[in-house]
Formats: C-alpha cells, structure tokens, sequence
C-alpha cells in the first residue's frame, strides 16, 4: 500500500472553534504558536523598498544577511561564527522536515534520527517523510533530554540528534556543553533548534547581557544551530531562517539546496537583515511574552489548576485534571471559550498535558479570568 499522510494535528482541533462564538470576544485560539504582535517597521520598509523582486535571490543568502545573522549571533549570545558558516532557509520547518534526507545522502550506514519524546512533530515527519527511522529520546523531569537513555545501538545508527532549547512545547533548557560533548564522544551531527532562544526566562542560561544559550558558543564541530524570526520578530508570514555552524555541513546542504531550488525572496531577505539588526522590538516582545505567561498561569493556578511558567518559550505546559488531555481541551473550549492543544500533538508521553501559546492580546488573556468564573466544574 501507498504511504498516506497523517491528519494534521491542529486540523483535528477545527470541531472546536464553533463553541468560542457564544462568548463575548470570541474565540481566544491559544493553540497555534502564530505570532499576534506586528513585525518590526525597519523590517516592512526594508521590504518594501529593497528593489529586489525581478532577480533570482541567491539560494545560499544574500552575502549581507548572512553578515547580519553572523554579527546577531555574536552580539546577542557570544557566538563567533563566520558569515561563510551561514546560510538561509524559508523559514524553518521546511529545514527541520528535509535536512534528515539531505544528510542521509552523506551516509550509507546511519538511518536513524533521534528526537525529543516530546517536541515539535517535525522532527519526526522529517525521517518519515525521508524513510528513515526515528527513534524518540527520553526526557527528565526538567523536560530535558536524557541522553544517558538512548540505546548504544540506536546512537551507532544515528544519523542525527534534534536538540530544541528552549523546548517547544514544555519550556525546558538543555545543558548545550553536555550535548556538545555527546556530539563528540558518539560522532552524531547535531541539529539545534534554538528558534525560541530570545524568550528564555531561567537566569542559568543567562549571563551578563546574553538572552539565551546557543549550542554554537561551545562548538561549531559537526553540529547545525537552527534560527527563525517567525517568533524573534513576529515575521513568521514573510518565511525567514537561517542554519550555521560546521562549514563543511553548510556547504554540502547548501550546495543541495541550491539544486532544490530553495531560495529566500529578495525582498524577504532586506527584510531580515534589518529585523536582525534590531533589538529593541525583541525586548519589547520579550517583555509581552513574559507579562502574559504569568498573567494566565495566574489565572489557572487561582482556578485550581497547578500552572507553573516555563524556563523558556512562550508557552504554558499545563496538566490535565485526571490526566485526561483531550477532555481538558474540549472543557475550556466549551465553558471557557480557549482552544489549547492537547500534548499528544507532541508525543505520546505529552498526553498528560495541553499547551497554550500566549499568542493573543493581553486584553484577550485578561478576558480569560471572567469566563473562568462562569464556567462549570471540569
């Protein structure tokens, strides 16, 4: 039989939205990570005005994003990593879900990816997708990764570990100096998704003037660094990343990109280099997302319900009453107006759980208090 896709998971959600139109305001749709907040100014007049639209935009990036991804790197987080090290995505999913086939055309004995047993379902699309096996890696009660757990078989066969810090969608921080050092002890590439980096909240992974911890500020050797300005920048329509580290993984999957035909609009490109130049609406987003997970894990904590704030990320990983994820899901979309998504969507031991993006207004997640009040027992 032919391979068939999987539902997508958020379209397993569509059946609820209809109770959010009996509240007043609406539905709050708290499911989706979609940035609410607009993109920066520079970023839209640098777009604007680019004069970039009639040429083919180089595939690897302009030589001046990749400056500025390279200059935010090391001005941010302590990361030296040259420019030449540097390459663009459209976006970043469409990185996650292809690299595992690229780097599969390197190797003709590993043929697993190893990913977080809870984390973004990309990671293992990308080997499903690839043909390839995938194997999910135990975490902690912290939410982080238990490498100590993976099978000697399992890291022989590996073609790739995915690391998330901070982690989509519990929030824990990874020790990146541990993970290096796996990286070099096993000979694994490591593939670090660090898309949520600018939101960590954890004062351990932040020293002096740096927001986050990158794997890149401990080694470059055999390891990619994953970054979006979908969640910095609130820019996730316009479809900018870019990967760095190792220099002879950049080249290969930048020289197969090339031939893929994977390139950044022009415009979407000037866009990015002045958003990465910008700090000053990064603080401003920083201090929204902080401002909300608070106010609503408030909210649930006075109701009853234990919400704890994560480490990093801008979402609420909150257990289900009785362990019941998708019940918790259709309560608050019934009596309370709220859509979540039920940890499942991100694993199988996520099921306890549901997540909530803080991806509305703060007058919206104010609104969520009153409707508590009126809502039935769970």
């Amino acid at each position: 039989m032919s391979w068939q896709p999987p539902p997508y998971p958020y379209d397993r959600l569509n059946e609820l939205k209809v109770h959010g139109e009996r509240f007043d305001g609406g539905l709050i749709d708290l499911s989706i990570g979609t940035p609410f907040d607009a993109p920066p100014d520079v970023a839209l007049v640098a777009m604007a005005s680019s004069d970039a639209e009639r040429g083919y935009p180089p595939s690897i990036g302009l030589p001046a994003v990749r400056h500025a991804a390279s200059d935010w790197l090391q001005r941010r987080f302590g990361a030296e990593v040259p420019a030449s090290h540097i390459a663009a995505t459209i976006g970043t999913k469409e990185f996650v879900v292809s690299v595992p086939r690229y780097l599969a055309l390197r190797s003709d004995r590993r043929d697993t990816v190893l990913y977080p047993e809870i984390s973004y379902p990309s990671y293992a699309m990308g080997a499903e997708l690839a043909g390839l096996r995938s194997v999910a890696v135990p975490v902690d009660s912290n939410w982080c990764l238990d490498l100590s757990a993976v099978d000697a078989a399992d890291v022989e066969r590996a073609l790739c570990l995915w690391v998330n810090t901070p982690g989509n969608p519990a929030g824990g921080l990874d020790d990146l100096a541990a993970i290096a050092e796996w990286s070099k002890r096993t000979g694994v590439t490591v593939l670090s998704d660090e898309c949520y980096i600018e939101f960590t909240w954890d004062g351990r992974y932040r020293t002096g003037e740096t927001p986050g911890a990158t794997l890149l500020a401990h080694t470059t050797d055999n390891v990619i660094s994953l970054h979006s300005l979908s969640k910095r920048s609130n820019f996730a329509g316009a479809r900018f990343g870019f990967f760095a580290g190792d220099p002879e993984l950049v080249h290969f999957l930048s020289e197969v990109r090339k031939h893929a035909g994977n390139m950044v609009p022009g415009p979407v490109q000037h866009g990015a280099i002045a958003a990465l130049g910008d700090d000053v609406h990064v603080e401003a987003q920083r201090q929204r997302y902080e401002q909300r997970l608070s106010l609503v894990a408030t909210q649930l904590t006075a109701y009853g319900i234990e919400t704890a704030m994560p480490d990093g990320g801008f979402y609420l990983w909150v257990p289900a009453p009785d362990g019941d994820a998708w019940a918790f899901v259709a309560w608050l979309a019934r009596e309370v107006g709220v859509l979540a998504s039920p940890g499942e969507f991100y694993g199988v031991a996520g099921s306890g759980h549901i997540r909530l993006a803080m991806v509305a207004s703060t007058d919206q997640l104010q609104a969520i208090e009153a409707r508590l009040g009126q809502a039935a027992p769970i």
